[in-house]
């Protein structure tokens, strides 16, 4: 077995040797038109590192051709298979800038659109990317609207909406497991307000009447009855808005807490300024 394992490692190592050589055959000719065409077969055997370093050598030679446009596609799209998408945005941008009345534009707008959603990183990193795929997608189906790719485009789109609620919804959570309720309270109605579509929507406002309602016990004696009103409105809001929510019982409790609370400060208020 090891032997073997060692005979296709020789094999593949002589290989790319072979590769190399002729690679670097090809780089010392003058011959343009065999470097592109040579580029031009190794871009079909996805051999994109190959075909990339001819491309960028061929690129200031065919400018202003009529060549320039197919080879300044397969060199954009090189970067995309090798994972570069950094350079896939620039690159795809650059065709569409120099050729925005190509048959070709709307697969480009598209994959610079893609390449955008390939670098959108992880939920708790800077989601500036993520930012630029959705506004990218949208843009791209507002151009395209019959498009085959508008519903993949809304498909990204709503992937991305995910990943950024997903990182406001840690935000809000750091805020309340930090005892800051009042800075939870306002992040949890945001995040509510800014993803209003989501199946956590009502979590999310539940989340909100939680968090005012413990601002409201933590507070001096003299704001607890106006932070306690706020609890009772929210509640009430959360009854219009989602009359048929699993949440409603369990913000019913702190409705509940929040008014008995209300009238115990308004009984402690009159007895106060009866002994005065």
């Amino acid at each position: 077995m090891r032997k073997i394992f060692i005979l296709a490692s020789l094999v593949a190592l002589v290989g790319m040797s072979a590769c190399n050589m002729e690679l670097r055959k090809i780089e010392r000719t003058n011959n343009v038109e065999q470097k592109l065409a040579y580029a031009d077969r190794m871009y079909e055997k996805k051999k994109y590192n190959m075909a990339q370093t001819l491309y960028d050598e061929l690129i200031p030679v065919y400018k202003g051709t009529e060549k320039f446009e197919g080879l300044y596609y397969r060199y954009a799209y090189c970067s995309y298979y090798l994972k570069d998408y950094q350079q896939a945005t620039f690159h795809f941008k650059n065709y569409l800038d120099a050729f925005p009345n190509s048959p070709r534009a709307m697969e480009i707008d598209y994959m610079q659109s893609y390449s955008y959603y390939k670098l959108s990183p992880k939920v708790p990193l800077d989601q500036a990317n993520t930012m630029k795929a959705i506004a990218a997608m949208q843009t791209f189906i507002n151009t395209y609207p019959n498009s085959d790719k508008v519903s993949e485009a809304n498909m990204v789109i709503e992937l991305c909406r995910k990943k950024l609620e997903k990182k406001e919804y840690n935000a809000c959570e750091l805020y309340y497991n930090l005892g800051h309720y009042k800075a939870a309270g306002v992040s949890f109605t945001n995040l509510m307000r800014n993803y209003p579509d989501s199946d956590r929507s009502d979590d999310y406002k539940y989340l909100a009447i939680k968090s005012y309602y413990l601002y409201a016990k933590n507070s001096i004696w003299e704001k607890q009855k106006e932070r306690y009103e706020r609890v009772v409105t929210e509640y009430l809001e959360f009854t219009d808005r989602y009359p048929n929510s699993k949440l409603k019982g369990d913000a019913e409790k702190y409705y509940n807490l929040a008014k008995n609370n209300i009238k115990s400060l308004e009984n402690e208020q009159n007895k106060a300024k009866l002994n005065q």
